[in-house]
């Protein structure tokens, strides 16, 4: 697996029961056809997404995001820059976390100075642009590759009901 597969299957389940096409993933992720294509297949050897390529196993999907993303795509706080808020930045979080220090996406026109987390893949703060369900989402993942006991509880309840059929 690769980084930007978390991100495909996310967007996915964004999608909700809207009907889409691998050009459809491509452009609002930024990432080409056959990355997409690509990724899918690695997907469905996992066995993170249906036969179809089309729906996310989304209970061994959450299995994966809980218990070994932060293991298999580890994330360390960087040097301060100004980005996007992510973890327990973002604005989601804020809500349940007060905290004196940001962890961002590094980007010229990002609106906050923190600590630079790196995301998951290069196009990946074009994207979030564009579908902030999605840079919720991702946001979380962070949480829980870079967060402390509490702020990774409330991502887990988060993406446990984000994730959820229905």
């Amino acid at each position: 697996m690769r980084p930007q597969d978390l991100v495909i299957l996310l967007k996915i389940i964004t999608k909700g029961e809207n009907p889409w096409q691998l050009k459809d993933l491509s452009n609002s992720l930024y990432i080409s056809n056959s990355e997409v294509s690509e990724s899918l297949e690695r997907s469905l050897y996992a066995n993170l997404i249906d036969f179809d390529k089309k729906n996310v196993n989304r209970g061994n999907f959450l299995d994966f995001l809980l218990f070994g993303m932060k293991y298999v795509f580890p994330a360390k706080a960087g040097i301060l820059t100004r980005g996007e808020p992510t973890a327990h930045s973002h604005p989601f979080m804020k809500e349940y976390i007060s905290s004196d220090y940001a962890y961002v996406w590094a980007s010229s026109t990002g609106s906050v100075i923190g600590q630079e987390i790196e995301p998951f893949y290069p196009n990946q703060i074009k994207a979030i642009k564009e579908d902030q369900e999605l840079y919720k989402l991702l946001a979380l993942l962070d949480v829980i590759r870079v967060g402390r006991l509490r702020e990774i509880s409330i991502a887990e309840m988060y993406l446990k009901k984000s994730l959820a059929y229905g």
